[in-house]
């Protein structure tokens, strides 16, 4: 009962994050084909997929003033925006066309991400309980879920328009739970929060989430693409890749809110990063289809923990007026993985191959479970010590 009454407390922003996992995910399980209809390289691929993760890093430093115009109605704005861009990708033949879908696609769902995140933190206060992992496991499972379901698809012979279309109707079936409560009688500076917020500490807690992220955003968009090029497997197994990363995201974060509630947050986060990036180095030096589906599972399992808690973290560091503010700025920053991660993988990938690619993300996660975790750790410790 205990999850339920968790997952009640947040349902507004659980709603939220099912339907970004189900946009996502229908369109994560559908690149090689979206790609290769495209006609482009890894390079210039990765170059589009720049252009979304452009949309949503803007969209998310906006995310506040979005909510400051529209109220109530802004979570629902942002996931209509993704569902538009969403089935533009699936009609576009060209690159220009699809670049300017993955903008919006990635611009609504990024203000939609910020403010279930925002809403989630509100519950954590409101209810005194750790809520992050729940709803981002949630969207983990809608993800896994909806990209087993784009496979088989595929292995139907449905194209693109098809899946992208299925993949509205369902999200329109729950966007009733989406409408926001309205706060925007606050004062203006406690919207906006630019006064008294602890700028470095949200800035570092937002670098940690960008390498949780970019290890997710690694696995999403390119295990596909891993599979079925490199490892010469087909649809449903490239479907696969990307559908066992969200199973060991799901895994990890709804394990990280039922049994790792009373462990140090922080040395969850260092064991976390060290299997994440343990799974990706394996997925990328896999000799067969078997060992990177255990790669990916362990990749998702291990970095999913990350962003969640420090997100959750970043909403206790910081007084409540500042909530929305924090949020905004450390998934902004932590949503730059999608912004990064194209670039690295599309030309490491282009210039080294696949395999490397995942070496260098799986470093990255190294080094921060080594470095940037143990440095935070200081940074919320004298924070604590001086309030």
């Amino acid at each position: 009962m205990r999850i339920w009454d968790d997952l009640v407390a947040s349902r507004r922003a659980l709603a939220g994050f099912v339907v970004i996992g189900i946009g996502w995910a229908s369109f994560s399980a559908q690149m090689p084909v979206i790609k290769a209809q495209v006609g482009v390289g890894d390079g210039f691929w990765g170059t589009l997929l720049l252009m979304g993760s452009t949309g949503a890093l803007m969209a998310m430093w906006l995310a506040p003033l979005v909510y400051r115009l529209v109220g109530a109605w802004a979570l629902l704005l942002g996931i209509v925006t993704m569902v538009v861009g969403f089935l533009l990708a699936g009609l576009s033949q060209g690159p220009l066309l699809v670049g300017l879908a993955l903008f919006l696609a990635a611009g609504g769902s990024g203000v939609a991400d910020v403010l279930a995140n925002a809403e989630v933190s509100e519950a954590e206060a409101e209810t005194g309980t750790s809520l992050m992992n729940l709803n981002h496991g949630m969207f983990s499972v809608a993800y896994a879920v909806a990209a087993v379901l784009v496979g088989i698809a595929r292995e139907a012979g449905i194209g693109p328009v098809g899946v992208f279309s299925g993949m509205a109707v369902a999200i329109g079936a729950l966007m009733f739970w989406m409408k926001l409560p309205d706060r925007r009688a606050l004062p203006e500076d406690e919207i906006a929060g630019a006064a008294g917020m602890p700028f470095l500490l949200v800035w570092v807690g937002g670098l940690v989430v960008l390498a949780a992220f970019l290890g997710e955003a690694a696995s999403e968009g390119w295990s596909a693409l891993h599979i079925e090029r490199t490892l010469s497997g087909g649809p449903a197994e490239g479907a696969m890749g990307p559908a066992l990363l969200a199973i060991g995201m799901a895994i990890g974060r709804l394990g990280a809110h039922v049994f790792g509630a009373g462990w140090p947050p922080l040395r969850v986060m260092v064991i976390a990063s060290c299997i994440g990036g343990f799974g990706l180095a394996l997925a990328g030096a896999a000799p067969s289809i078997p060992v990177a589906f255990v790669g990916f599972l362990l990749g998702g399992l291990g970095a999913s923990v990350v962003g969640p808690l420090a997100l959750g973290l970043v909403g206790q560091a910081v007084p409540p007026k500042y909530r929305l503010a924090a949020i905004s700025q450390a998934a902004a920053l932590g949503y730059a993985a999608f912004f990064l991660g194209p670039v690295i993988m599309g030309y490491v990938a282009e210039g080294f191959g696949l395999r490397v690619s995942f070496y260098v993300i799986a470093a990255i996660l190294f080094v921060v479970a080594a470095v940037l975790l143990p440095l935070w750790a200081r940074m919320l410790g004298a924070r604590r010590a001086a309030q």
